[in-house]
């Protein structure tokens, strides 16, 4: 079973068919997130083919990871498996 974890929290849990790999990246549906470790960020950033990502901050145990996740909102056509799906970066463990 698919999971995240960072600063000793597990931050993500899915299924093997809920979880989508998109450039060896694991991107979990928003649902199998654990919704209290999420802050909204500012931060953008563009791919070509997948769209405008949007980014959340981890928070665990009063310790902030900026920018540690990221979704499509509206991501292109040739992405949009990983709508409503969220992938995690520096430093956060992903488990397949």
């Amino acid at each position: 079973m698919p999971t995240a974890s960072w600063n000793g929290a597990v931050i993500a849990q899915a299924t093997d068919a809920q979880v989508q790999v998109v450039e060896n990246n694991v991107y979990f549906p928003l649902s199998a997130v654990t919704q209290e470790y999420l802050r909204p960020s500012s931060h953008t950033s563009i791919c070509p083919w997948k769209g405008t990502a949007s980014y959340y901050d981890l928070v665990v145990d009063g310790q902030t990871n900026a920018n540690a996740a990221w979704y499509y909102p509206q991501p292109k056509d040739a992405a949009r498996q990983i709508a409503g799906h969220v992938a995690f970066w520096r430093g956060v463990s992903v488990e397949r």
